[in-house]
Order: C-alpha cells, then structure tokens, then sequence
C-alpha cells in the first residue's frame, strides 16, 4: 500500500522517515518530495509498505500526531487521475466527417 504523509518538518530525512515506519512493518520504498531548485523538503512525501495491515496500522497511528512540532497527516495515498494529453481534441486539426478520406 502507498502512503502519503503531509506536515513533515523540512528538516526530516527519508533515513528517519523509514526507521519510523519499519517500527510497523517493512517499507519497501520511501521518498520525500524536494523543491527542484533548493532541493529542500516540501514537506510532504510518500512510504510504500507491502503489507496492508502494516500500512493501515502505520496510518491509523500516525495521523494527527506530532512529528517534531508539526502535526502530520498520514493517508493511504490516491492515485492521480490520469489528465495527460491523450483523447479527442487536443487542438489537432479533427476531420469531422463520417465518411473516412485516404
């Protein structure tokens, strides 16, 4: 199951964020988003734990608590929606006739 934790002080590395999260289960992939030109913490990242029960407990524990001073949030994360540029219009010239041209 995918995590996402939001609220994480800026000064947490992924090496503590993983300890804190294998103390429910094994983390299979943890990554926390930076700011590409600073490449500072955004305060927001992201756990992957094969488990579900692990996750969930990970989850039902952590959200809402205090992280370092900062009250975090801890959900299964939801998967974006996919707006990429694919489908009808587009602003490529369409042929809106029924019968087909070769």
């Amino acid at each position: 199951m995918k995590i996402f934790i939001t609220g994480l002080p800026l000064e947490v590395g992924e090496d503590e964020l993983t300890a804190v999260f294998g103390d429910f289960g094994q983390v299979k992939s943890l990554r926390i988003i930076k700011d590409r030109e600073t490449g500072q913490s955004r305060g927001f990242g992201f756990v992957e734990m094969p488990v579900d029960e692990e996750a969930r407990e990970a989850i039902k524990r952590m959200n809402g608590g205090d992280y370092n001073g900062n009250r975090i949030k801890v959900a299964e994360a939801q998967e974006k929606p996919n707006t990429g540029g694919g489908g009808a219009g587009g602003g490529f010239r369409r042929n809106n006739r029924t019968e087909k041209s070769y």
